[in-house]
């Protein structure tokens, strides 16, 4: 009776799918192609893999420095994406995330009244909301 751990029934020689035996059907210039090919991706590791880990790098890079960033998804007009496009090109920003973030930050220091209008009527609004509240428990414990 056989066994799966009998070392009797495995093959001698380990099985390698990127070996080419001599009892196969492919031809020399077959197994010279292939042999090449699989030398040729062989080489190409390395450099695939110091590739991924600059890739990684860059990106760790990139996640450290924007921590107190915040991505917001936002659709702009044709007009604004050339604009955003022209301060890329003129090297005043690396992208255009960073040329829009730098307009929209500029766009509420130069809207600093409307903002401080908006504020007090959120406050207000909070307010009004608690007052509502307050009355509604009111009505509840009296019932």
């Amino acid at each position: 009776m056989s066994s799966p751990y009998n070392p009797q029934d495995e093959p001698n020689e380990p099985i390698d799918d990127l070996m080419l035996r001599e009892e196969d059907d492919t031809g020399a210039g077959d197994r010279t192609r292939v042999s090449s090919s699989v030398r040729e991706m062989a080489s190409r590791i390395p450099e695939s893999l110091s590739a991924i880990g600059r890739d990684i790098s860059r990106t760790i890079e990139r996640a450290i420095s924007a921590k107190d960033d915040y991505v917001v998804a936002v659709k702009v007009s044709h007009e604004a994406q050339e604009k955003l496009e022209q301060l890329v090109q003129a090297g005043v920003f690396r992208s255009r995330a960073e040329a829009a973030a730098y307009l929209i930050d500029e766009g509420i220091k130069t809207q600093s009244a409307l903002f401080d209008r908006v504020q007090q009527k959120l406050s207000e609004i909070e307010r009004l909301r608690a007052e509502l509240r307050g009355m509604i428990s009111t009505e509840e414990k009296g019932v």
